[in-house]
């Protein structure tokens, strides 16, 4: 009989012990687990603003690039604009004088010959990567002298500045290969609008005009406005 207690108290007993080493097993498995999601969560932010930062810069290498590219594509169009400028001076030269007789007066008042391009030479001349642009800057383009820029917002994230005061104009849209400020919502057109700087006359509070450069946005016929 002693015999027999003896035994089943050694079998309770290494049960218990079995059950509290399991136990224990249990709550140093928990720990390791929590150590291991508390140091993701302490290397998971890193990752994220190092992911960001890379993005950034390569956007930012994106944008020069681009503005390196426009600007050769304005001095195109500067060219352009000079040469069609010239040419209506000597057409108007050539005119002479608008009160001089009325018979020069029924000459002026005759269609003048337009030395602007169309068709292919328009589509020549109006080209960018090979890609045809929808919009031609008028001869009042202008440079602006004021250091306008842009500062955008993605949600409640700030992101790099905008510096748009080196051009006379710039182009928004989802077609990257020639936008200069791309838009990647897909409610955006390729060629949506552009952000063009015009020299215009206005009245000063004496009366006299006179004129000063300004910005405007211009729709390109965009799907959705």
């Amino acid at each position: 009989q002693e015999r027999e207690d003896h035994c089943r108290r050694g079998n309770e007993e290494r049960k218990q012990r079995h059950s509290s080493e399991q136990e224990h097993r249990r709550e140093r498995s928990g720990d390791r687990d929590r150590h291991r999601d508390h140091s993701d969560r302490r290397k998971n932010p890193n990752e994220r603003a190092g992911a960001r930062g890379q993005e950034r810069d390569r956007d930012a290498q994106n944008l020069r690039e681009q503005q390196a590219e426009r600007e050769f594509y304005n001095e195109r169009r500067r060219e352009h604009r000079q040469s069609a400028e010239g040419s209506g001076a000597e057409q108007h030269a050539e005119l002479g004088p608008p009160d001089s007789k009325p018979r020069d007066k029924a000459a002026a008042s005759k269609e003048k010959p337009s030395f602007e391009l169309s068709g292919a030479l328009l589509e020549d001349t109006n080209t960018f990567r090979g890609v045809v642009i929808k919009y031609s800057e008028p001869p009042e383009a202008r440079v602006p002298k004021t250091r306008w820029r842009l500062y955008p917002f993605k949600n409640d994230e700030f992101l790099p500045v905008m510096y748009i005061h080196r051009q006379s104009a710039y182009l928004l849209g989802r077609h990257r290969r020639i936008a200069d400020i791309p838009i990647d919502h897909p409610s955006c057109s390729k060629q949506h609008a552009v952000f063009q700087y015009r020299l215009v006359e206005y009245t000063r509070a004496d009366g006299s005009v006179g004129r000063r450069v300004r910005p405007y946005i211009i729709d390109l016929g965009s799907g959705n406005g």
